[in-house]
């Protein structure tokens, strides 16, 4: 059984805890915070500390702490010569403090506190500089999930980039969509079933064959209407980048000079 410690518990600790607490091949030993918080019901049977000598012994610590802290708390670990990893995506392994083994378990989906994730199709992206050690976070990351790849920081970083451009853009665009409806009393679930079918789409088609819209279509007449709607909006200039890296990408994709 591989014993477990975690090292913070913001929204990917949390998960993280949640799921590894409830397999029969891990044992979560303890919960460290630097401050008191209340765990939820689910994790709340884990012992829990709020100091840095008492962490007790384990094959595993994950570091689950915001990226610009991880450096200094690892420094700051009262212990030698452990397999410490941290669950950032874009903060490379090296970052970590000499005086333990260095490595990444870094799960590549988004988390948010209230809402529950099945981390079996979750890709679980690994680092370490030991080969015992890589094989022992295959190990626990096949306890998650089903897809476990080695992947170096400086991939793993451009990993992440693109990450950003999927997900949490895509969320942007979202909040713009809502705002819109919201100033013309229109409801947001209007657009729940394109969203979904756009993300369907991409199961079977790549992006490039699955956008459709005005910019695609280089219909001015529609894009001249919507900018003119978005005059005194700060999406206006949004909407016009957005349209024109489309209208780039496309002009590319046929060979032509922009």
């Amino acid at each position: 059984m591989i014993r477990i410690v975690f090292l913070g518990f913001g929204n990917v600790g949390y998960h993280l805890c949640n799921t590894l607490h409830n397999s029969n091949k891990v044992s979560v030993c303890q919960i460290f915070n630097r401050s008191v918080i209340f765990l939820p019901s689910e994790v709340a049977s884990i012992p829990f500390t709020t100091k840095l000598s008492e962490i007790v012994e384990a094959d595993i610590y994950i570091i689950a702490i915001p990226d610009d802290a991880i450096a200094s708390f690892s420094e700051n670990l009262p212990f030698q010569n452990k397999l410490v990893v941290h669950t950032s995506g874009s903060v490379p392994m090296n970052i970590l403090a000499e005086k333990n083994r260095k490595g990444v378990f870094y799960p590549l989906q988004t988390f948010s506190k209230n809402r529950a994730v099945s981390f079996s199709d979750v890709p679980i992206c690994i680092e370490t500089e030991q080969p015992s050690d890589e094989t022992l976070l295959t190990t626990l990351g096949e306890v998650l999930s089903e897809k476990v790849i080695t992947v170096a920081s400086e991939v793993r970083l451009k990993l992440h980039l693109a990450a950003v451009f999927v997900n949490n853009f895509t969320n942007h665009m979202y909040t713009i969509g809502s705002a819109i409806l919201e100033e013309n009393q229109l409801p947001f679930n209007l657009l729940q079933p394109l969203i979904a079918e756009t993300a369907r789409k991409i199961e079977t088609l790549s992006p490039s064959e699955a956008q459709t819209g005005p910019a695609k279509r280089k219909d001015v007449k529609t894009i001249e209407k919507h900018l003119h709607l978005l005059k005194d909006s700060p999406y206006k200039t949004v909407y016009e980048e957005i349209t024109n890296a489309i209208q780039e990408k496309q002009n590319t994709s046929h060979g032509k000079k922009l």
